[in-house]
């Protein structure tokens, strides 16, 4: 399925090559509808691709993070379900080398995912990359430390984390524009017709063209070749920022993520780690599945 693209604000094309391509760029041809869930495992397996193109690409596009998901159906089955959703994040995290820990469902369960979708929104409010700095922050809170990101809490350390104003996050979290926003979200992955997550549709902000829509997890080539499918040209990939650049500007990262990103073996990124380990600007973080560090500022 594909749309005409409707109410998008237009831009035009900026090419910088000269900084690092993650860091924000204004008036960019590209926009990337990212339709997620913040407690979807499949989501969270998606950030190395994100991340890669983004710091390959990004200069020519914007990600809008839409947040979809089934937000009242996840406790119907208080008893069989959270051992499924156990399983399912397990297998995930096996496959795709992204931890998530589903012993959370066991020991920590997630009362009312709602709120944490609410939150999300109420971040965007303080502008759209603190909106995705602090989906980021949900997202390490709940599957690294199995927290549950739908107590205030939480979502208060989350915001801490993010940098928000934490005042203005505390009055907006249940405010009608919070809401509201919630429900746009909500209305716009029902008229796309998203019914899998994650979903990615490209549109082209310049060129009147449909919409091109990819559902679930595909090699990252795939990603690239429907962007220059949508650009009209083959871009070419900025170069990549030195290691200890990106991570400082990502703070926590997995190694899955750096291996994608580098195009190294999982065994190589370990090694250039434990370097860095050793010399005190990272941090390794417990978790179940693979590694993750912390960036020393």
């Amino acid at each position: 399925m594909s749309w005409n693209q409707t109410g998008l604000r237009s831009s035009k094309q900026t090419n910088t090559s000269a900084n690092y391509s993650f860091f924000d760029f204004v008036q960019k041809p590209i926009e990337i509808y990212v339709f997620v869930d913040p407690l979807c495992p499949e989501c969270w397996s998606l950030e190395p691709y994100l991340k890669k193109l983004s710091i390959e690409y990004g200069r020519f596009f914007t990600i809008r993070p839409i947040v979809s998901g089934q937000l009242n159906t996840l406790n119907k089955d208080p008893f069989d379900k959270p051992r499924k959703l156990r399983a399912i994040w397990e297998k995930t995290a096996k496959r795709t080398g992204m931890s998530c820990d589903g012993d959370l469902w066991i020991e920590n369960p997630v009362s009312f995912p709602w709120i944490a979708s609410l939150a999300i929104k109420a971040a965007e409010l303080q502008g759209k990359k603190s909106g995705r700095i602090f989906l980021r922050r949900v997202q390490e809170n709940l599957f690294l430390k199995k927290q549950n990101i739908s107590e205030e809490d939480v979502l208060f350390q989350c915001a801490r984390e993010a940098k928000l104003d934490i005042n203005e996050f505390k009055e907006d979290l249940y405010s009608d524009s919070a809401k509201k926003a919630l429900q746009l979200d909500l209305k716009l992955t029902k008229e796309m017709e998203v019914d899998y997550i994650p979903t990615i549709v490209f549109f082209n902000q310049i060129v009147e063209q449909e919409g091109i829509k990819i559902s679930g997890l595909y090699p990252y080539d795939i990603y690239v070749l429907v962007l220059a499918e949508m650009l009209q040209k083959e871009p070419i990939p900025s170069e990549k920022p030195p290691l200890e650049d990106f991570l400082s500007f990502y703070g926590v990262v997995g190694n899955k993520e750096i291996s994608v990103v580098y195009d190294w073996t999982v065994a190589k990124t370990e090694k250039e780690m434990k370097k860095l380990q050793l010399t005190q600007k990272v941090e390794r973080i417990p978790v179940k599945y693979g590694s993750f560090w912390k960036y020393i500022r």
